[in-house]
């Protein structure tokens, strides 16, 4: 990962990116008439990004994005830093110093965290292993904080490890082994983790988890993590809730072979809820959190179950089964009940859930819905909205109910044709008894085309979300 570095002055033999207001700003680095009269046509053509080639290094002049909301401009930044990155790797930049003479210390915050957030590679797996070739990045604004670097660094670590957990395949990533890396990352950050094997799930009685992991040879995981500062903020904690599928085959109700190709992605919630303990333990937010992770495979084969079965849930519902590919509304119904003994603030739940979200949003966008206050909501769509990790509500009416109605069991699994990603919703509802919201990120935590900054494959969506709601409960509800 990129090191971030503070400094006072620019080197004359470091290439340097200015972020800048107006031409007059750039005296100090456009060296001669010709240099001036290149800036202007190339200003005047409305280049984003200004390129000097002075020899001993390359001068990158960036004009601050005229947008004048404040989450809009920062996106703009963040793609320009997505450019940025690509210049360094066609310049092969080992170092690189970003200046800002603009008046918002936020501005370079922004542009370095595209920079940061595009430099992200998973390279496990590749014999020839070609990196980006920037390693260093000196920020020099002096209003500029430590702190905030620090932060920055902290969060993008944070982004990294939820995508490399979302990109890694199911012959590496069973759910035990994902356990394995949840204590490691726990211990980096300082947050706890306790895993519940199978015996202890079978205790539970947690059938959801049990049923799903039937069809698979490798045993499933209950995973729980906490991080409990001295000084939190909340007297009940918030839990996360991460559906943590390592791989879906859609079980007896079979995927096409062109929708599982990908299905080592349907653990993304879990992943998220794994970056955004990092970040907040790394970054020593004051705020009680704990996360509940159901961990399993969802194969087939003699035992698995079948579209018929019934099971009990681990508060006692029974639920018919329609569709074995409707196996993540099980596992999370489990964890969802199990969250009630922590008496929590507020639940919150991230699932690649249904191909009804990702079909009603693309990969623009989450579509989250829930029973928590509209000043939650509230806060937390100022929070989307700011990172760019967009959320679009969908109602959970009580008409709605009718579609999971089974003749046999207390629920079927799976409503109609129609608005899927509201039943699934509703079933989850089922499960709790507290303030809750569900995240179904089906459209956005997987790319299969490169997009920006977010890059393909894993994105890690909802880690820098949920910081940014979280970290304005720390700092006493504060605008997102």
């Amino acid at each position: 990962m990129i090191t971030l570095k503070q400094a006072d002055k620019t080197k004359e033999n470091i290439h340097l990116v200015v972020l800048y207001n107006e031409m007059k700003e750039l005296s100090d680095v456009v060296n001669n008439e010709a240099e001036t009269t290149y800036v202007k046509a190339q200003i005047a053509q409305k280049k984003e990004i200004i390129i000097l080639n002075q020899y001993a290094r390359f001068v990158f002049l960036i004009e601050k994005p005229k947008e004048h909301d404040i989450p809009k401009k920062a996106e703009k930044l963040r793609r320009l830093g997505f450019e940025l990155q690509k210049l360094a790797d066609e310049h092969k930049i080992k170092e690189l110093q970003v200046e800002n003479n603009t008046p918002s210390t936020l501005n370079i915050i922004d542009f370095i965290e595209g920079i940061m957030l595009s430099s992200y590679q998973f390279l496990k797996y590749k014999t020839e292993k070609k990196k980006h070739t920037l390693e260093t990045i000196f920020a020099i604004d002096l209003s500029l904080d430590k702190a905030q670097l620090k932060e920055l660094t902290n969060l993008t670590k944070a982004v990294y490890a939820a995508r490399n957990l979302v990109n890694e395949p199911l012959s590496y990533l069973t759910a035990e082994v994902f356990s394995e890396e949840i204590e490691t990352l726990g211990k980096e950050a300082g947050f706890k983790v306790e895993v519940f094997n199978k015996s202890k799930i079978e205790s539970l009685k947690m059938g959801g988890l049990l049923a799903v992991n039937k069809g698979s040879k490798n045993h499933p995981t209950f995973n729980v993590l906490e991080y409990k500062p001295k000084q939190a903020k909340n007297q009940n904690p918030i839990v996360l809730v991460g559906k943590g599928v390592v791989y879906d085959t859609g079980g007896y109700s079979l995927k096409p072979a062109d929708s599982m190709d990908w299905m080592k992605c349907d653990m993304a919630g879990a992943a998220a809820v794994v970056g955004i303990f990092m970040a907040v333990a790394e970054n020593k937010l004051p705020i009680h959190i704990v996360g509940l992770i159901p961990a399993t495979e969802n194969r087939l084969d003699g035992n698995a179950f079948v579209p018929g079965d019934v099971i009990e849930m681990y508060n006692g519902t029974t639920v018919e089964v329609m569709n074995t590919d409707a196996e993540g509304r099980l596992i999370l119904g489990d964890a969802l009940a199990y969250a009630a003994k922590y008496k929590p603030e507020l639940v919150l739940d991230f699932a690649t859930l249904t191909g009804s979200a990702m079909r009603a949003t693309g990969n623009q966008g989450s579509v989250y819905m829930g029973s928590a206050s509209e000043e939650i909501k509230n806060q937390i769509e100022k929070a989307a909205y700011h990172v760019h990790e967009r959320l679009v509500e969908f109602p959970l009416w009580d008409e709605y109910n009718e579609q999971i109605k089974s003749e046999i069991a207390d629920l079927q699994n799976i409503g109609g044709s129609e608005a899927g990603a509201i039943t699934a919703g509703m079933f989850l509802k089922h499960f709790t008894s507290y303030p809750w919201m569900h995240f179904d990120i089906a459209g956005t935590a997987f790319l299969k085309k490169e997009d920006s900054y977010r890059g393909k494959s894993g994105t890690g969506v909802g880690v820098r979300l949920i910081y940014r709601y979280l970290k304005s409960i720390a700092d006493g509800n504060a605008e997102a």
